[in-house]
C-alpha cells in the first residue's frame, strides 16, 4: 500500500511518520516537495502523479489568532486544499484521513459533544476547518475525519514548556480556568490513527467522522498546575510558589480569535468502532514531560 503523508514536519505529522511506516510504503511531502496546501492545484497534480492508496492530511492553518487577520489563507489551507484532496482521492479510489478540531463547536454548555451535535464555530479557524470537513464529506471519497483537541508534542514549543519557563522565572502566574478540554498527545493521536486505519481498510463501512482525544478533563489552569507540580516534585527549578498559580477567566485574557469554553468531546463512537481505548490525559503529559526534561 502506498501512503501519502502531508504535513510530515508538524507536531502530528512527525509522529505520524513513525506510526504509519509499518502500514505501507510511506511518502512524505511537505510544502517544498509538492505538498503545499497554499497551492491546491499543484497539490492535486502531485497526488495524481503519485497515485497513493491512502492520503493522510496532517497539514493545516493552525495559528488560530493569526487566521483572523488572514482569512483567505486560512480558507485555502483548511477548506480549499482538503476539498481538492478529497476530489482527487475520489478520482483515484484512494482513502483520505483528515484531522479536524473541537473549534467547529461554539463551546457552550458543559456536556461532551458527540459527532451529531450541532456545530457553531466562533473563529475563522473553526469556520474554515468545518468547511473542510463538509467538503470532504460532499466529495464522495472514502474518508475518515478525526476531530481532536488541545494537541501537544514533546517536539517544538508547547504549553507545558511555556509554563515551566514562566514558573522558573516568575513569582506569580495567571492561567485561564474556564476553558475545559483534554490535552491530547500527538503521539497518542498518531498511534490510534494507525490502528484505526488498519481496521478501516479491512472494514470500509467504518468510514466517517469521529471524535478522538485523550480521556479525562481539565482546564488550562489545571493543566499548568499538573505540569508545574510534576516538575517541582522532580527537583526542577521552580520559583513560583504553589499558591501563586492563579486562575483567571477567559474574559480577562482577550485574544483576536474567540476560544470555545467547552471543548469536551465524546469519544465513545470511536472507541467502540475501532476497539481502542483512549487513556487519561495525565499519562501522556507525564511522558512528554519526562522526555523534554530528560
Amino acid at each position: 500500500m502506498k501512503i501519502l503523508l502531508l504535513g510530515p514536519n508538524g507536531q502530528l505529522g512527525w509522529e505520524l511518520q513513525r506510526a504509519l511506516a509499518p502500514l505501507g510504503e510511506l511518502h512524505c511531502r511537505d510544502r517544498h516537495q509538492g505538498g503545499d496546501l497554499a497551492d491546491p492545484q499543484a497539490l492535486a497534480t502531485m497526488v495524481r502523479a503519485l497515485r497513493p492508496d491512502l492520503i493522510v492530511n496532517a497539514a493545516a492553518h493552525t495559528a488560530v489568532d493569526k487566521a483572523e487577520s488572514e482569512p483567505a489563507l486560512a480558507e485555502c489551507l483548511n477548506t480549499t486544499a482538503p476539498a481538492a484532496l478529497a476530489l482527487v482521492a475520489a478520482e483515484l479510489g484512494a482513502g483520505l484521513l483528515h484531522f479536524s478540531t473541537d473549534y467547529v463547536f461554539d463551546g457552550s454548555g458543559d456536556q461532551a459533544r458527540d459527532e451529531l451535535a450541532p456545530t457553531g464555530p466562533l473563529s475563522v479557524y473553526g469556520r474554515t476547518k468545518l468547511a473542510g470537513e463538509q467538503a470532504i464529506a460532499a466529495s464522495g471519497c472514502r474518508h475518515l475525519i478525526f476531530r481532536t483537541s488541545w494537541v501537544y508534542a514533546a517536539r517544538g514549543g508547547n504549553f507545558a514548556r511555556t509554563m515551566l519557563r514562566l514558573a522558573a522565572e516568575r513569582d506569580r502566574l495567571t492561567v485561564i480556568n474556564d476553558q475545559i478540554g483534554a490535552p491530547t498527545g500527538a503521539d497518542l493521536l498518531a498511534d490510534v490513527s494507525a490502528h484505526a486505519l488498519r481496521r478501516w481498510l479491512a472494514q470500509p463501512e467504518l468510514g466517517g467522522l469521529y471524535h478522538v482525544c485523550a480521556s479525562g478533563l481539565t482546564s488550562w489552569h489545571g493543566y499548568a498546575s499538573h505540569v508545574i507540580e510534576w516538575a517541582r516534585e522532580r527537583g526542577q527549578p521552580i520559583k513560583l510558589a504553589p499558591d501563586q498559580l492563579l486562575p483567571i477567566p477567559t474574559s480577562a485574557y482577550p485574544t483576536p480569535a474567540a476560544r470555545p469554553l467547552n471543548s469536551r468531546l465524546d469519544t465513545q463512537r470511536f472507541q467502540q468502532a475501532f476497539g481502542l481505548r483512549l487513556p487519561d490525559w495525565q499519562g501522556g503529559v507525564n511522558r512528554m514531560l519526562a522526555e523534554i526534561l530528560g
